[in-house]
């Protein structure tokens, strides 16, 4: 089958689903595009060093690039209930929706998802004596916490945050 051909064979089976009043067969193609638009790799955001010093603030700096923690119960975010989106403080990626966070009592702002599995990058942290799930923004490669399996349904999952790693951004 020609490109011509193949092209005519899904107009004419266009002009008969629209004949027949299918808007099913319309909504499932445009949810497909969709997915398929959102597989587009994000553009990687790099900044030296020194770069990064001179935006972020020391205790910024200390977490995002040097992989650190803040003291549990110190981040002004864990008491946040608005409706919004935390958003990366390097790059201003949005990373989780208020709708996903949770009081974790762990002291760390907790959500079970992020807003879009391809916006967070997990790779495995050996850094303690347990092996553990580190969570980097994807655009930036900043540290934003680490990831356990001890969260709420609907993925059980606790994304455990640093709340110096993110911004909020109220709708």
């Amino acid at each position: 089958m020609n490109r011509r051909s193949f092209i005519e064979s899904f107009a004419m089976f266009g002009v008969a689903a629209a004949t027949l009043q299918r808007p099913p067969f319309f909504t499932s193609f445009a949810q497909t595009m969709e997915k398929t638009k959102a597989k587009v790799p994000l553009n990687k955001l790099r900044k030296s060093d020194e770069e990064w010093k001179r935006i972020l603030t020391p205790d910024q700096y200390f977490i995002t690039r040097q992989a650190g923690t803040e003291a549990p119960y110190s981040s002004p975010l864990l008491n946040i209930h608005d409706s919004g989106t935390f958003e990366c403080v390097c790059c201003d990626l949005p990373l989780f929706s208020s709708k996903t966070k949770f009081e974790s009592g762990t002291g760390w702002p907790s959500f079970w998802a992020p807003i879009d599995k391809r916006n967070v990058l997990e790779r495995t942290d050996h850094t303690l004596s347990e092996t553990r799930t580190e969570v980097l923004c994807a655009r930036c490669d900043a540290h934003l916490g680490h990831v356990f399996n001890d969260g709420p349904m609907p993925t059980g999952l606790r994304y455990c945050m640093n709340g110096v790693a993110l911004k909020f951004t109220s709708n």
